[in-house]
């Protein structure tokens, strides 16, 4: 492919004129550099892609970038060995659509090292179903089991449940052997949480306890929402039980005491998902493809858009009405 041929990209720029996003042509020598080059075909919403496209967050390090943190494609051109021309790839997180040019264009080009080859057990479409919430979810997982994480231990709760990272939780740890308690304050949305596989759908109030310690009730959890959710979460964990932390959609705040962790032998783990070593990325991802796959991402799939399609989608996100996950179809 040229280096001077034009496609198209969304683009987000913060300069005199402001700050603004939207489709624009763009030439591959425009791009952040990197030794493979892939067309893209699929993406995906997040809510850090909301929070980069319309200048609420402070994602962006550099500008202008291409939006997106999520791709999936085939490799197109190569100078690392270790990728041929026609290789299905992904990539999620990485610096993508913060510090370097991401997914949401037609081509995109990666660092060799960031570049993960299509686990055998997913096609590209389901790749971006998961994306960077379903590579959350299942790394909550694997923090949660490498601390000796059983279901003996109990429920694993989940907040934010309708969201995506917490939908393909639902179904990614009902898929590991682990009961699961979906908490939501979406009454409506009982029958879909079920349907991922979850054995009880709990309102917020079963994590409104300001107590620093309540009776046991989950084996652990992974949390989407931090603050007072998060507290109450901890409080009513059971004895070396784990809970993973991976948003804050409600609060970034944390305000507790260490009674959990010291009486109950509680651990809280951190999920940071866009800087993940390469071989754990590597052992993520091969789990997804295979013994933690999702058995419902036609389910959770709820939208699908082309890259026009993109502003409506982080206002909607933005705005509280997410549900689910959002792809996002590269032509």
């Amino acid at each position: 492919m040229s280096a001077h041929a034009p496609f198209t990209a969304f683009r987000i720029h913060n300069d005199d004129a402001g700050y603004r996003a939207g489709l624009e042509q763009v030439a591959l020598d425009q791009l952040s550099p990197g030794e493979v080059v892939v067309r893209a075909r699929w993406s995906s919403v997040n809510y850090k892609d909301a929070l980069a496209g319309t200048g609420q967050g402070k994602i962006l390090r550099r500008f202008p970038l291409v939006g997106g943190i999520d791709v999936a494609g085939e490799v197109v051109a190569s100078r690392d060995p270790a990728f041929r021309e026609g290789d299905a790839v992904l990539a999620t997180g990485c610096g993508l659509s913060e510090t370097r040019d991401g997914g949401y264009s037609q081509y995109v080009r990666l660092e060799s090292k960031w570049a993960i080859p299509l686990p055998p057990g997913l096609s590209l479409r389901e790749a971006m179903v998961l994306g960077t919430a379903g590579f959350t979810a299942a790394l909550a997982l694997l923090r949660m089991k490498d601390n000796r994480q059983t279901p003996a231990h109990g429920p694993l709760a989940v907040t934010g449940a309708t969201g995506g990272v917490g939908s393909l939780a639902v179904d990614i740890f009902s898929r590991a052997g682990f009961e699961v308690h979906a908490i939501s304050g979406k009454a409506e949305a009982t029958e879909y949480l079920t349907t991922l596989g979850a054995t009880q759908v709990l309102g917020r109030e079963a994590l409104a306890t300001t107590r620093p310690m309540e009776s046991a009730r989950f084996g652990g959890g992974l949390d989407n929402v931090g603050g007072a959710m998060l507290t109450s979460l901890l409080a009513q964990t059971a004895p070396y039980g784990n809970v993973a932390s991976a948003g804050l959609a409600a609060s970034a705040e944390l305000d507790m005491t260490v009674m959990p962790f010291i009486i109950r032998g509680v651990s809280l783990l951190g999920v940071a998902s866009a800087g993940t070593a390469r071989d754990i990325r590597g052992q993520v991802w091969q789990h997804l493809g295979d013994d933690w796959k999702p058995r419902h991402l036609d389910t959770i799939c709820t939208r699908e858009v082309g890259l026009d399609g993109l502003p409506e989608v982080f206002a909607t996100m933005l705005g509280g009405g997410s549900f689910g996950r959002t792809l996002v179809r590269i032509d």
